[in-house]
């Protein structure tokens, strides 16, 4: 009978009714998003701090950042709930800036990816390196999906970048700053944020450069940042750099982790088993973030096993 009524009241066919989903009024969602920033109000309160984003590098402990991730998400759930409403009036519209100005919510969301990380690298430490608020981080669910973009992603902020060093300074359509908030607010390309706003910084406004040789020199700007990281690293752990460089890049080029060459690298140093064992693991732990982030997503056979 429900789907029948809703059939007959959608004008849509009937078997198409179970498709229709029952949605709360705006000024219904309006209220709930406006409960939601007060309820971040008074948590950013309580830890003795106003509610601005920079105040979230103020929180102390991992306790006090899981509960932003929990407080702000909230809020950014009804958000984007308000987003779908296509006939808010502009009295509504009003109210939902005023409440939460976009460019603060933004703030809020590049705050709230970049705690999100720092938790997420605690999840599945233990011992010393564990976080205090183990527990907490371990039930923590990030729902990064609610801060990705359809519209921002590798392509959209290229082109971004291209016209950015297209426009003369002073004139600029979106700054260098305004790029680097957009990507700290979105989700989709937190992986590569750092190595995108390190090459934003690089360029100057008005030099005039298109998007094939804005695309071509990020990548070579990866290419170098990972070189000289894979350098330092080297030289931290006292081994040559072209045998590393030679170990990593035959690893992403087969995308399989050979134990065996791993023990080879520290030949030459000619360390007992126990010593051997530990400088390994210590290069593994700085090694497997970047061979991961060099992979791209892709599995590195044989890897899991040094996590």
């Amino acid at each position: 009978a429900v789907d029948e009524a809703i059939a007959l009241f959608s004008g849509e066919d009937a078997s198409r009714s179970r498709e229709i989903w029952l949605v709360d009024p705006a000024p219904k969602v309006i209220d709930k998003f406006d409960t939601a920033v007060a309820q971040l109000e008074s948590f950013m309160e309580v830890q003795g701090q106003p509610c601005t984003p920079d105040a979230v590098n103020n929180l102390k402990g991992d306790t006090a950042r899981a509960e932003f991730i929990n407080r702000f998400k909230e809020v950014q759930r009804h958000k984007i709930l308000l987003d779908q409403y296509t006939d808010l009036n502009d009295e509504q519209q009003r109210r939902i800036e005023q409440r939460l100005p976009e460019d603060t919510l933004r703030g809020f969301k590049g705050m709230y990816l970049s705690t999100a990380q720092r938790l997420k690298a605690q999840k599945g430490k233990t011992g010393i390196d564990a976080s205090d608020a183990r527990k907490t981080i371990e039930q923590l669910e990030f729902e990064l999906v609610l801060f990705a973009s359809s519209v921002i992603d590798y392509d959209y902020i290229m082109g971004l970048i291209a016209r950015y060093s297209q426009e003369k300074p002073g004139k600029e359509t979106m700054s260098r700053e305004q790029i680097i908030n957009l990507l700290a607010a979105n989700s989709n390309l937190m992986d590569e944020r750092d190595d995108i706003i390190a090459y934003i910084d690089t360029l100057e406004a008005g030099r005039g450069l298109d998007e094939e040789i804005i695309r071509d020199g990020y990548q070579a700007f990866k290419a170098h940042k990972a070189e000289d990281e894979l350098g330092a690293l080297a030289e931290r752990h006292g081994l040559a750099r072209d045998a590393l460089q030679a170990f990593v890049g035959d690893i992403l080029d087969r995308m399989i982790f050979d134990g065996e060459r791993l023990s080879e690298l520290f030949a030459l140093r000619e360390l007992g088993w126990k010593a051997c064992g530990k400088a390994e693991q210590a290069l593994m732990e700085e090694l497997v973030p970047f061979l991961k982030k060099q992979a791209g997503g892709r599995e590195i056979s044989g890897l899991a096993a040094y996590e």
